[in-house]
């Protein structure tokens, strides 16, 4: 009997002593300050959509670029992208709301330089992350034709803001693939010569909507 007890006892010990289950693993915060580098490509959709259809036949055209972002804890971010526009038309003239050809090649260009804050919405256990921002911005645009006579070729910069929305998903330690919508106010950035296309329609506003796929290089 006394045998008996000691194993019986024995065993208890042993149940007791046996070490807790542990928990089931969680993704890590985000914590402290993190820099990354990103390239991105989309298209971009042009406000002046009447203005830009008459030169270059269409109102939209593929956009690239990258930039930088800096995160501070969780939410918090901060990014400066560029982006490039380019495309070949022709110089138009328009009476009445009807476009004539000029038959000269004209080179346009649009440089977007911005500055986006942005809030993140990180979720436990899962590799995606929404986000909303937004920011102000630099246009650079340029309009050049070889035969163009002295003030006809054109070269500013107008100051506008935008707005952005997204996600962006985790595919491993050090890369995402991200997601991007961006609207942009740049008013009255064309039009400002009467006799120019963008008077005759009544379009001034340089900006549009941007839709973007972004690869992230950093955490």
């Amino acid at each position: 009997m006394a045998a008996a007890l000691l194993l019986l006892s024995g065993r208890a010990e042993a149940q007791t002593q046996r070490p807790a289950p542990r928990p089931a693993a969680t993704r890590p915060a985000d914590t402290g300050f993190r820099l990354r580098g990103f390239g991105e490509a989309g298209l971009r959709l042009f406000a002046a959509s009447e203005t830009f259809k008459a030169v270059l036949g269409s109102a939209s055209g593929p956009i690239f670029g990258g930039g930088v972002e800096a995160l501070w804890g969780r939410h918090l971010g901060v990014s400066v992208d560029v982006g490039r526009y380019q495309a070949i038309g022709e110089r138009v003239f328009v009476s009445n709301g009807e476009v004539f050809q000029l038959g000269l090649e004209t080179n346009v260009s649009v440089v977007p330089i911005a500055v986006t804050a942005s809030y993140r919405f990180p979720r436990p256990r899962s590799a995606v992350t929404p986000f909303v921002g937004g920011g102000l911005n630099w246009h650079r645009y340029t309009e050049t034709s070889a035969f163009a006579a002295a003030g006809e070729d054109v070269s500013a910069t107008f100051t506008g803001f935008h707005a952005v929305g997204g996600a962006e998903w985790r595919v491993s330690r050090l890369v995402a693939v991200g997601g991007i919508g961006r609207w942009l106010s740049v008013r009255d950035a064309l039009g400002a010569e009467p006799t120019s296309v963008a008077a005759a329609f009544g379009e001034h506003d340089l900006g549009g909507f941007e839709a973007k796929v972004r690869l992230i290089i950093g955490r």
